[in-house]
């Protein structure tokens, strides 16, 4: 399996309600988190791969959001019951640890 094929299944894996980290999706893909910024990038199908999940170290929202700039990945968490506050989420709330 490609990395870009596994760093899509890993992303598929959050469940709606949490966020996972670049970092946290690139070690257990074995990449790089820029690698999954990328893929993420030119997420060939946003309904089954949620890439709007994945954030930051930090929790902060991505500026770049490839679906509408931070603006559209807020909405889209929020409308999954994930709360954004200045551009960052709570990870100890929603963050999920991906597997495998």
């Amino acid at each position: 399996m490609s990395p870009q094929a596994r760093i899509y299944k890993a992303v598929a894996k959050i469940p709606r309600g949490r966020v996972s980290t670049y970092g946290a999706i690139a070690k257990v893909t074995g990449t790089h988190p820029r690698s999954v910024g990328q893929a993420l990038h030119r997420n060939p199908d946003p309904s089954k791969i949620p890439c709007h999940r994945v954030v930051n170290v930090k929790g902060y929202i991505s500026d770049s959001f490839a679906f509408g700039g931070a603006r559209g990945q807020e909405k889209l968490l929020a409308n999954e019951g994930v709360v954004v506050k200045k551009n960052r989420i709570n990870l100890d709330q929603y963050g999920h640890t991906p597997k495998a």
